[in-house]
């Protein structure tokens, strides 16, 4: 696993073999950031990851100018893993959390432009995901949630929803808190 472009573009990150967890592929982060950069300056966005895994999203959003970010992720040994990439790149503003994603969601009093949860692709609560998030008052007011899961799964009648594409296996769904940011189109 590699980060794909910004300032550490070509770097790898290690994954240990005892991680059992499903990286967003380098493909699939890819198409992600080419989205996410005709709509975002990077520099001014606040970014929260929840099931960060490896991290690899957050230490993308990072290199491509991000300098404020959580990631947050319930396995210990994945936060150390984590906080050992953070330093190892020298990177500053990224704050690691090692909780239940929901517990977080209910104690944040920050607020996001971009939020990004990746939960396990057998995570029973997915349908209440979006809710949980876009009714916590997390994400700003022209922000997106972005919602990484099975092909097979669709939010489309969630209403809101605005729009999703996949990459192989993987499904993005973006989600917006009102007309302003959803008039933004996910192309």
């Amino acid at each position: 696993m590699r980060i794909v472009g910004g300032k550490y573009k070509g770097r790898k990150i290690t994954v240990g073999k005892n991680f059992t967890f499903r990286p967003t592929t380098d493909f699939a982060r890819e198409g992600l950031f080419n989205i996410l950069a005709n709509h975002f300056d990077f520099r001014e966005v606040h970014f929260l990851d929840l099931f960060s895994g490896t991290g690899s999203v957050g230490f993308e959003m990072h290199s491509r100018g991000c300098t404020k970010a959580e990631l947050v992720d319930i396995d210990r040994s994945t936060v150390r893993h984590m906080n050992l990439v953070i330093t190892e790149f020298g990177m500053e503003g990224i704050r690691t959390v090692c909780m239940d994603a929901f517990k977080y969601i209910q104690i944040c009093r920050d607020q996001y432009e971009i939020i990004f949860a990746d939960p396990p692709y057998t995570f029973k609560q997915l349908p209440l995901l979006p809710d949980r998030i876009l009714n916590a008052n997390l994400l700003r007011q022209d922000g997106w949630f972005i919602l990484e899961h099975p092909r097979n799964y669709s939010f489309a009648g969630h209403m809101m929803f605005m729009n999703e594409r996949q990459y192989g296996n993987i499904r993005f769904s973006l989600f917006a808190k009102n007309s302003e940011a959803s008039g933004r189109l996910f192309l």
